[in-house]
């Protein structure tokens, strides 16, 4: 599993578990985060020498206390891109230099909205002046690479509060931003609690994703995969490699690794993780080998949400040949020399479209 050319992280303490959110995530257990960073420290002794990109995801990996999450970044390997995602509640100085003295290249933050009304029902912690006070603190600690997470589609989101996010979120010149739509589980407690306004979102959500599209591109944002947007150069290295099909490594619970045709998922559980890396282990994990057809389909689905041409590189056998010709004939993609792209109007439909190229 050495031979990835990306490496993820997963740290799951959160200090509240959002009612949408379907990530391994772990609340209280503070008594545990010491043993974690050891136990990551331990597995990244099976990672590549010097991968590519870095992500430190989770979770919350800034919830670690200053010393915890210093001890993380320094046993980490070199690579070209650093990426720690953050909350803005967690972030003070102390932590911004952490962070800038550990080699973080860059930093993700969840801001998910600015209006106080939506991060409510989002059930996130930070205030919108907390967004504010958090990006200003990175900044002035040294970080010049940062994104901001948004999100749309939240129940009670309107128009204007769209509006209102977009100008508040480019009014601090992120480098990059990410503007999800919100997908809220079957099952969970936020969808019981807001299942009406989902389904009233849901007629919305074309016209948010081309309020969002047009905004960041009138202000200066290369719209370069479904839902990123960068400033010139500053795409995600890392989740590039993800888009491009490359191997990568997850390391701690719950972490998923691609490597050729096996997928390895760590399981979800704190407590086996911890029991077995102590006891000089692999962590208890689900492997599964992937057909031939079934990566070149995630790597065409993928590589397909990207601006660029995507190379087939021996994957057309895995297209129907008529439904390229309608999809071509309907102008939602463009045959380039050596791939396909998906044209402007193809890109606002990427799922559907993809979903009919395939046998």
């Amino acid at each position: 599993m050495a031979a990835a050319e990306h490496l993820y992280l997963h740290v799951p303490f959160c200090g509240h578990r959002c009612g949408y959110c379907d990530f391994v995530t772990v609340t209280g257990s503070g008594e545990l985060h010491g043993r974690y960073v050891d136990a990551l420290i331990r597995e990244l002794r099976g990672a590549p020498a010097r991968p590519a990109t870095i992500f430190v995801g989770g979770g919350t990996p800034s919830l670690l206390d200053d010393a915890l999450l210093a001890r993380l970044l320094a046993a980490l390997p070199a690579c070209d891109e650093l990426t720690v995602e953050c909350n803005p509640e967690t972030i003070t100085p102390a932590k911004a230099q952490v962070l800038v003295e550990g080699g973080v290249t860059r930093v993700s933050l969840g801001a998910q909205s600015f209006q106080p009304q939506l991060l409510a029902t989002l059930e996130r912690r930070a205030t919108p002046d907390r967004v504010v006070q958090a990006v200003a603190t990175l900044r002035r600690a040294g970080v010049t690479n940062l994104n901001l997470d948004l999100m749309f589609g939240v129940p009670g989101q309107t128009p204007h509060d769209l509006a209102a996010d977009l100008d508040q979120a480019s009014s601090l010149e992120p480098e990059h931003i990410s503007y999800y739509e919100l997908e809220a589980k079957p099952g969970t407690r936020f969808t019981h609690r807001h299942g009406a306004e989902l389904e009233r979102q849901a007629e919305a959500l074309e016209d948010h994703y081309e309020t969002v599209v047009a905004t960041l591109r009138e202000r200066g944002y290369h719209w370069y995969e479904t839902a990123n947007f960068c400033r010139e150069g500053r795409q995600a290295r890392h989740n590039l490699g993800y888009w491009e099909g490359r191997d990568y490594l997850g390391l701690g619970v719950g972490a998923v690794s691609t490597i050729g045709l096996e997928r390895r998922r760590n399981r979800p559980s704190l407590r086996a993780y911890l029991d077995a890396v102590e006891a000089g282990q692999a962590p208890p994990a689900e492997i599964e080998l992937l057909s031939p057809a079934e990566r070149g389909s995630e790597r065409l689905m993928l590589g397909l949400r990207l601006d660029r041409p995507m190379p087939l590189d021996g994957l057309e056998w895995l297209i129907d040949p008529r439904q390229l010709e309608r999809m071509a004939g309907a102008g939602m993609l463009a045959r380039e020399p050596g791939g396909i792209r998906l044209s402007e109007r193809g890109r606002f439909m990427a799922n559907d479209v993809v979903s009919t190229l395939l046998r």
